[in-house]
């Protein structure tokens, strides 16, 4: 790995511990040498990870539409910031830059954003490495929501393993790294049932 992207919210969210995840995050993708790569935008828990990786001399990438540098959101000292049009080409090119995937806690474009690229794995458009950063059990009930899933038959049980979930971010990363694609069965072109 050599970038890691990283969906969070606009906002600082309700709790400290929050912002602390954030700060910590950044710090540890600077220790093992990994660029961040995220949404641009200098507020909320994107803007925390931001300083924290500048603050320790890494590696930022910023990619943001035009309408929200327009709001004057955007984060003016990143390694390097791309503006482009609109939120799917934001998407793209973020999934591009990067190598993993982590979520921290966020609202409905942060599930958005992570679920979009869960999807594209499970179909096989990638193969990278995605993680939540559990920070306070934020994501408790979006786990048990995958798991419902499963057990209801709408999630194959080797796709859970897709997406892995820690409190720590060290030890999230250190499950990244070691990430191995699970067995996703059939190709969804193969199937005759669809």
């Amino acid at each position: 790995m050599q970038r890691v992207c990283v969906f969070c919210g606009s906002r600082e969210g309700a709790r400290p511990e929050y912002k602390e995840a954030a700060r910590d995050l950044g710090y540890a993708l600077v220790e093992r040498g990994y660029g961040l790569v995220y949404g641009g935008a200098s507020v909320g828990l994107m803007g925390t990870i931001a300083d924290a990786v500048l603050e320790r001399g890494g590696e930022v990438i910023g990619v943001i539409p035009q309408a929200l540098v327009d709001r004057e959101l955007a984060h003016p000292h990143l390694s390097e910031l791309h503006v482009v049009g609109t939120m799917h080409e934001r998407k793209a090119l973020m999934a591009a830059r990067s190598d993993a995937f982590i979520a921290l806690p966020g609202g409905f474009g942060t599930f958005e954003e992570l679920f979009e690229v869960v999807t594209w794995g499970q179909i096989g458009i990638h193969r990278k490495a995605m993680g939540l950063l559990d920070v306070a059990g934020y994501f408790d009930t979006l786990l048990a929501m995958v798991e419902r899933g499963v057990s209801e038959g709408f999630i194959p049980d080797t796709h859970r393993d897709l997406l892995c979930a820690d409190p720590d971010p060290r030890s999230l990363l250190d499950r990244l790294e070691r990430y191995q694609v699970p067995d996703l069965g059939r190709k969804w072109a193969d199937r005759k049932d669809i």
